[in-house]
């Protein structure tokens, strides 16, 4: 059996994408990434601004959680207007999310004693309206508290990140479990490119799309975020295609 057209896969996407928007009548805004690899992936070109987005760190680890919060820090980075950043723990180092160019005077920081207490403020700042972003770092993320958030990000045309922490090894598999979250990342550290002279250089991710509804799935190796907040294909990778090698790429959910 011949494969559809890929024109014909788009206008079934963009079918999709319409009928579960609110108001079909209108065109949703997305937040691309600036790279193709990535943004040919998800529906419209980019994140869906008014949706709940997953990231979560490729294990359970110190390391693959910040960077999963630097990838965050750099998709808010490229938003406009200040972000609420609900957590349990106030160990963010802000020096280290203005190198991946969200500032400090951007940042609203909101603690609470409980995931329960992080979703309810994530909840309230995405329906408010008038904030850039919202995160709400959270172990444990079920079906039931993601469709309120994903409810709440449409009412108030917000972009928000679920940013998937956790303490204990065990509750990484959680992650596995089915959630309302539009896209579903997940960001794993990698040593960074050598340099010809002693020294450390750009750090390297491997981002993965996890879960993409109406969209693709793919895996890529990408330069950290700079200063603004982009990503970039390492030298070697952006002069040919970043489409995944064959058993790594998965099938769209």
């Amino acid at each position: 059996m011949d494969r559809p057209a890929r024109p014909v896969l788009d206008r079934l996407r963009a079918d999709i994408v319409r009928l579960e928007a609110r108001d079909p009548s209108r065109p949703q805004s997305v937040h691309p990434f600036g790279l193709d690899a990535l943004d040919a992936r998800l529906p419209g070109g980019g994140l869906a601004r008014a949706a709940l987005h997953e990231v979560a760190g490729g294990g359970a680890d110190v390391v693959h959680g910040t960077a999963a919060a630097l990838f965050a820090a750099g998709i808010l980075a490229r938003l406009h207007g200040p972000v609420l950043w609900c957590l349990t723990r106030p160990d963010l180092f802000a020096p280290a999310l203005q190198q991946a160019g969200l500032h400090a005077d951007r940042v609203i920081y909101a603690e609470a004693g409980d995931d329960p207490g992080v979703l309810a403020c994530a909840e309230e700042g995405l329906r408010h309206g008038g904030l850039g972003g919202v995160v709400a770092e959270v172990g444990k993320l079920g079906m039931t508290a993601s469709r309120r958030l994903q409810l709440a990000a449409e009412e108030g045309a917000t972009l928000g990140l679920a940013l998937r922490r956790w303490r204990r090894p065990a509750e990484a598999a959680d992650f596995g479990q089915p959630t309302a979250a539009r896209t579903r990342w997940r960001v794993t550290a990698l040593p960074s490119a050598p340099l010809p002279v002693p020294g450390m250089g750009r750090a390297r991710w491997l981002v993965e799309l996890v879960r993409a509804r109406a969209g693709g799935s793919v895996d890529v190796v990408v330069e950290a975020c700079d200063e603004a907040g982009r990503l970039a294909l390492p030298a070697k990778l952006a002069h040919r295609s970043a489409e995944a090698p064959p058993g790594r790429r998965r099938a769209a959910s």
